[in-house]
């Protein structure tokens, strides 16, 4: 298959803004890909699935500080620009832009500060401190979705999700897209962006993407290239679960809780016809358990799974069953490796 043009490189905010508007006088419609690069076949669906939505296409590729605490990975995060444009011509159509700012954050010197010049140091007396927040007279405005950022992701991140709700809002704003992909491996993050949408009356169509797996079942992540052979195998010593129906939509990738440890978040949608979920080492024997008893405790199905993930070599950081914001019930665990 023929590789796609090249795309147009673009790191200066006003001049993507200029290009989305004269793209639209035209009479284009543009969907947007954020990523933080490192790009795999997951984004590279997501890509496809923009075309399917939109005439052109701009994929950005930006790691943002604002989601990262200042113990965690983003000064070793991984990164490869030229493969990442390679594989955006990989697709068919590939991407009439890439959109590869250089700091968000800085607003030179008519902006009060630059958000990533001047000496760094920790803020002082705020609870929350991000990446950003670490250096001074810089970013201070943030978009917080204030109840869906609570629980599951957000408990062990707390900066997590305004971070990539106010550097989404960020995206919108400079490309205008009319539509935006987000993958559904980031389940919370994707119902979030869904709902800041909605409620700041962003002019953009947030459509969510399958998930990608790897030819093992792994869900795919820029992050899987931390796992050893070793720690890949003790992912998949959890017996069996791509067998279940309903366990094809589930998700296992990384979640960074500091530059030390790290932690695999499964998310596992469950739709409120399931007579019950469980996991552990004879999933199928523990399936058919819990629909034989007829087992719709939440506490005992948070048990089931918890032993499953400590019996595979884990120790569960926490086991949630959640109603929130009209979608299925979903469960997530975080699992330390």
């Amino acid at each position: 298959m023929e590789a796609a043009a090249e795309p147009e490189v673009i790191t200066d905010k006003t001049q993507m803004r200029n290009w989305s508007r004269a793209m639209r006088a035209k009479g284009k419609t543009i969907g947007l890909v954020p990523t933080m690069g490192f790009l795999h076949k997951g984004h590279r669906f997501l890509i496809s699935k923009a075309h399917e939505h939109a005439h052109l296409v701009v994929v950005s590729i930006y790691v943002n500080p604002g989601q990262f605490s200042t113990s965690e990975d983003l000064s070793t995060y991984p990164s490869d620009f030229l493969g990442d444009v390679r594989k955006i011509m990989s697709v068919p159509g590939g991407a009439a832009v890439v959109f590869h700012p250089h700091n968000l954050y800085d607003y030179g010197a008519a902006g009060g500060g630059g958000g990533g010049g001047g000496e760094e140091r920790p803020v002082r007396g705020e609870k929350l401190v991000s990446s950003v927040e670490e250096r001074e007279g810089g970013h201070e405005t943030w978009v917080r979705v204030e109840k869906l950022e609570k629980g599951l992701c957000g408990n062990s991140r707390p900066v997590f999700f305004r971070g990539v709700a106010t550097v989404v809002s960020k995206l919108f704003n400079i490309v205008e897209p009319d539509v935006a992909i987000f993958g559904k491996k980031d389940y919370q993050q994707w119902r979030i962006i869904q709902r800041m949408v909605r409620d700041l009356d962003f002019p953009v169509q947030i459509i969510g993407a399958e998930i990608v797996r790897d030819d093992d079942g792994l869900a795919m992540s820029s992050r899987n290239v931390y796992l050893s052979p070793e720690e890949r195998k003790k992912v998949h010593s959890v017996p069996c679960l791509s067998l279940i129906p309903w366990f094809r939509n589930s998700t296992i990738c990384y979640c960074p809780k500091n530059s030390l440890k790290r932690k695999l978040k499964l998310i596992i949608p469950i739709f409120c016809i399931l007579q019950a979920l469980s996991i552990n080492r004879s999933l199928s024997k523990a399936k058919t358990d819990a629909e034989e008893e007829g087992q719709l405790n939440c506490k005992e199905l948070k048990s089931l799974v918890a032993d499953a993930i400590q019996q595979a070599g884990g120790t569960v950081d926490y086991a949630e069953v959640n109603a929130e914001c009209g979608f299925s019930l979903y469960l997530e665990l975080l699992v330390w490796l």
